[in-house]
């Protein structure tokens, strides 16, 4: 249990515990927080809950490492409880406006709704190895429906939400962006509107960082540290982050200031949230770097170049939907969007985790309540990427013993939407439909999936080599990523067809058949 559970119910310790001026501080070799605020608010609220039953779950220093069969039942009620208060109904809205705008029956969104809340990586993810992403991904759906509805500045407050729940929605950040920024600048310039919104967007993130800022004064005021091992109040010195910052000449902090208590809060809050140190990745994930460590030992750079190289290569996959969606700002666009630019987030930032795989699945899969989202073109697709998000996260579910429920839930999953290895339908016969799929994906499509069925069946019964203990995974990772850089591909060609760049085979097979009726 001293994994991602371990982490949960012990930032629940230190949050009901310690003062705020030391949750960023406290012992940070064992599980220590690095979250936004808003990850540390829910911990301290589910954790004062959670004492009311049990004081002993929470109990600072003693409760570590605690595997008590009541604790778990507790912390998986309140995952949960957070999903049916923040994901469940976000994303009934957002399907509910996204289908009205574009049209699509109730049925049919009926059935996207099923989908988007039966996505197994989700569910296998906040529900079985344990977490909370669910908050931070309805925040985002809350968000997307608030600028389906026109409503903007409720958009801008929900997306703080969600980046102050969990900073992996920064994969979010740049379509969102551009996508207010575009409709402030066409089809002509408002300003008051831009005005509005970044006001609105700065408050929020300072009321987000306010409980933690004015409790780093209180604390400093009564003499706390923010070491808790530490029992004197030190004058601190000059954070390293504050120290590197480009001041003007001249202008100097000062640690005996009144203003520094919270300016150090700040600074370390970030310095955890955002861990460049640890390097470009950790464990094996399905993106370009861990994939191109299998060649070239990466880990022989300095940190900064690969920090340089991470940002070149990220802000050359999410600039084109982003400008796409800069100078063509639809709401319809909006979900490809989002996915185009988290999937190259996903294949080439730093310190990329399993679970982030969740973020381009979300708005991808959103996809199947949009004008054509359960034609056989999109839903074929969609429902690939899903499966293949959760094939790549099999070696962190076994790690866990969660074999069973994963298998369950992607054949479930599968069997709802009529895929591999459930139903064959979409990929047999001949196209006869301009939605149809092409000859060429359902080589692709089918390829991969008798690739994930292969490996399950080779891992499942066969021992890797004699000194290749992780070639089974390597082969998972390799799989992974070109399978990934076909989604973001896949994304953006279709938002550029979307949006008028190019134009969508559809349209040329309508043609086409058009011709043939008349031959004919």
């Amino acid at each position: 249990m001293h994994g991602d559970f371990e982490a949960q119910r012990h930032w629940m310790e230190i949050t009901i515990n310690l003062p705020v001026s030391q949750w960023y501080f406290h012992q940070l070799e064992w599980w220590g927080l690095d979250y936004p605020p808003l990850t540390a608010y829910h911990s301290w609220l589910v954790g004062k809950i959670g004492s009311l039953i049990n004081p002993s779950w929470f109990a600072l220093y003693t409760s570590r490492g605690l595997d008590d069969s009541s604790l778990k039942i507790f912390m998986r009620a309140s995952v949960l409880v957070s999903e049916y208060l923040f994901y469940i109904p976000a994303g009934a809205v957002l399907l509910r406006r996204l289908s009205r705008l574009e049209g699509v029956h109730t049925w049919d969104c009926s059935i996207a709704l099923v989908a988007l809340f039966m996505q197994p990586a989700t569910i296998l993810i906040d529900h079985a190895h344990f977490q909370y992403n669910t908050v931070m991904l309805g925040f985002v759906l809350a968000s997307m429906a608030s600028l389906m509805a026109g409503k903007l500045l409720w958009g801008c407050i929900f997306f703080v939400a969600a980046l102050g729940f969990k900073q992996m929605a920064l994969y979010y950040a740049p379509a969102f962006f551009a996508y207010l920024l575009g409709i402030c600048l066409f089809p002509r310039l408002r300003l008051e509107r831009l005005f509005y919104i970044a006001v609105v967007t700065a408050l929020s993130f300072a009321l987000l960082f306010a409980p933690l800022m004015l409790g780093s004064l209180y604390d400093a005021r009564l003499g706390v540290p923010p070491d808790p091992e530490v029992e004197d109040f030190i004058i601190p010195t000059i954070h390293p982050l504050l120290s590197s910052l480009p001041l003007p000449a001249g202008l100097h902090i000062k640690p005996e200031a009144i203003y520094y208590p919270p300016l150090h809060q700040l600074a370390q809050s970030v310095h955890r949230i955002f861990p460049f140190a640890r390097g470009l990745f950790e464990d094996k994930v399905a993106n370009i770097w861990c994939t191109l460590n299998l060649v070239v030992k990466l880990r022989r750079y300095s940190t900064a170049t690969l920090q340089r190289l991470s940002l070149i290569a990220t802000l050359a996959a999410i600039a084109p939907p982003c400008t796409i969606l800069f100078f063509k700002p639809k709401k319809q666009l909006l979900s490809l969007a989002l996915a185009t630019t988290a999937w190259g987030f996903f294949l080439c930032s730093f310190q990329v985790h399993e679970k982030s795989v969740l973020l381009p699945l979300l708005p991808m899969t959103v996809l199947l309540a949009a004008d054509g989202g359960l034609s056989p073109s999109v839903r074929a697709w969609v429902g690939w990427a899903n499966i293949l998000g959760a094939w790549t996260m099999f070696p962190l579910l076994k790690r866990d013993e969660l074999r069973i429920p994963y298998y369950v839930l992607t054949f479930l999953w599968a069997y709802i939407l009529g895929l591999p290895p459930t139903s064959l339908s979409l990929y047999s016969g001949r196209r006869h439909r301009s939605d149809d799929l092409e000859t060429s994906t359902k080589v692709l499509h089918l390829t991969f999936y008798i690739w994930m069925i292969g490996w399950h069946v080779v891992e499942g019964f066969a021992e890797p080599p004699n000194g290749l203990p992780d070639l089974w995974i390597v082969i998972n990772v390799a799989v992974g990523t070109a399978g990934f850089g076909i989604c973001y591909l896949w994304c953006l060609w279709r938002l550029a067809a979307l949006s008028g760049l190019i134009e969508p085979p559809e349209s040329r097979r309508r043609i086409s058949d058009k011709g043939k009726q008349k031959a004919l």
